[in-house]
């Protein structure tokens, strides 16, 4: 494998699919796909969604079983870069078994460019040294657009910064103004303020699409009921938000 695309599909409705992706994906031979336990598998069945309802010729899928890790490290950093380490052995295998003038690929949810370690990896297969090989980078709508444009909101107040930001860093660091990704324990109840909006939404993208907005104060105790109940009942969750001072 001389060629590596990485595409990003969007949140996870196959019609978010750029026509700049759908080209790239028809050029493919081999996929890669990030499995990440049975529970998860949902999300590997959306990948090959859009596989078949984007792709015309025919293609491999390999699905690469993704290295555990502590979720709830005391160490972050040093966690996640260990982690990234055995991805990139994991993959550097894949990688190496398929012939050089196939074209590989790895489907990115959302886009490669937004908390998410597929280019991270793919550099460090490269500095390996062990395999050679161009890639390209091919972006997708993110949940933060699919957020906004559920809403109906803008992502901005007038003339101010976007603010994105993690759950992690919210606890760390509490504001009133940011998109939160990735946020496992709905740090959104520990900012302080009575007049703070939030636009939620789960699955964003999706068939079980779930969108709470409101008041923070007001809201809050829904958003953590009703994300414990989907996870309980899917195995797992993908959310996002948006908090913003009302003026």
């Amino acid at each position: 494998m001389r060629k590596l695309s990485v595409i990003g599909i969007g949140a996870g409705d196959p019609d978010q699919v750029t026509v700049q992706a759908i080209k790239a994906m028809n050029l493919v031979d081999v996929f890669f796909v990030i499995g990440k336990g049975a529970e998860k598998q949902e999300l590997v069945d959306v990948r090959t969604g859009i596989l078949d309802s984007h792709v015309d010729g025919e293609y491999r899928i390999v699905e690469v079983a993704d290295p555990p890790r502590d979720r709830t490290p005391d160490d972050y950093k040093g966690v996640v870069d260990d982690w990234h380490d055995r991805r990139a052995e994991v993959l550097e295998k894949h990688f190496a078994a398929v012939p050089d003038d196939e074209i590989g690929a790895i489907l990115v949810w959302g886009d490669p460019s937004l908390y998410d370690s597929t280019l991270r990896i793919v550099e460090r297969v490269l500095a390996r040294g062990n395999l050679s090989f161009a890639y390209t980078v091919v972006p997708g709508i993110t949940s933060v657009q699919a957020l906004a444009a559920r809403h109906r909101i803008v992502l901005n107040a007038i003339g101010e910064p976007v603010h994105i930001t993690t759950g992690r860093k919210l606890r760390d660091e509490p504001t009133g103004n940011a998109v939160v990704m990735l946020d496992a324990d709905c740090s959104f109840t520990a900012v302080a303020g009575d007049d703070i909006h939030i636009w939620w939404g789960a699955y964003l993208g999706m068939a079980d699409e779930v969108l709470i907005d409101g008041n923070l104060r007001e809201v809050e105790d829904d958003i953590v009921r009703t994300r414990a109940t989907l996870r309980d009942r899917k195995g797992w969750i993908m959310d996002t938000y948006l908090l913003r001072q009302q003026m």
